[in-house]
């Protein structure tokens, strides 16, 4: 499935059904009709997020099923994407696929820029010419402070757990503009992802990570909170 086909079924899911519903044995049961026993496990994880070891998390993403073919992303995403690119070195944190990344140097059609991609989990095809993968963990990233023009972190933060350690690492590499996107979403028990932080809101998110004043744009795009932040850091 595409990005599109997953947010159509997520407002059914999330705006019609009441929680009541959502968080009943009726639906558990439906849910794991779909997923079987991985449901149970993503409502596990959740529960003992605080207590997780860093084993214990990376095996749960490595054997998640992945649910769109490609990017997480939708079309209008990367559009938005592409059109907020600044400067010479790009960098993707959360890269998975390393999808995102093609598509923007090919809309770019420039080769003389630098692409990386980062990931904690090494992806099957990443090698591609031009583009680099560096395995690393978001919430300590082995770059140097401003070391890129861009960086660009979609559907990521709402996994992490430590979040603002998380943001604290994109802001401290990101030189001239940061890009985030999550996903618009509610809680609840059950559900088919592994994520930790939701945000039915944009006014949601921008309490979260406390943007600077005046120096960014936030919107709505689908069922998507779409982040652009100015980063003034010196040469």
């Amino acid at each position: 499935m595409n990005r599109e086909q997953t947010n159509r079924i997520r407002f059914a899911i999330e705006e019609l059904l009441p929680p009541i519903v959502r968080d009943s044995v009726l639906f558990t049961g439906l849910a794991r009709m779909v997923w079987g026993k991985h449901i149970d496990k993503l409502a596990d994880f959740r529960v003992r997020a605080p207590f997780l070891t860093p084993e214990e998390y990376e095996a749960l993403y490595t054997k998640h099923p992945r649910v769109h073919d490609e990017t997480d992303n939708s079309k209008a995403c990367i559009a938005e994407i592409a059109a907020d690119l600044i400067g010479d070195s790009v960098c993707d944190v959360g890269c998975g696929t390393g999808y995102l990344l093609r598509s923007l140097a090919q809309r770019r059609n420039e080769t003389s820029r630098r692409y990386v991609g980062v990931d904690f989990v090494v992806p099957e095809h990443f090698s591609d010419e031009g583009l680099e993968f560096v395995k690393a963990p978001i919430e300590d990233l082995p770059f140097a402070d401003g070391e890129f023009d861009t960086v660009i972190c979609t559907h990521v933060i709402e996994h992490i757990l430590d979040y603002r350690r998380a943001l604290a690492e994109l802001r401290r590499i990101a030189r001239k503009r940061l890009i985030i996107v999550v996903p618009r979403e509610r809680e609840a028990i059950y559900t088919f992802n592994p994520h930790f932080n939701f945000f039915p809101y944009k006014h949601s998110f921008l309490r979260a990570i406390q943007p600077l004043e005046h120096q960014f744009k936030c919107i709505d795009i689908g069922r998507d909170i779409y982040f652009s932040e100015d980063r003034m850091v010196p040469l």
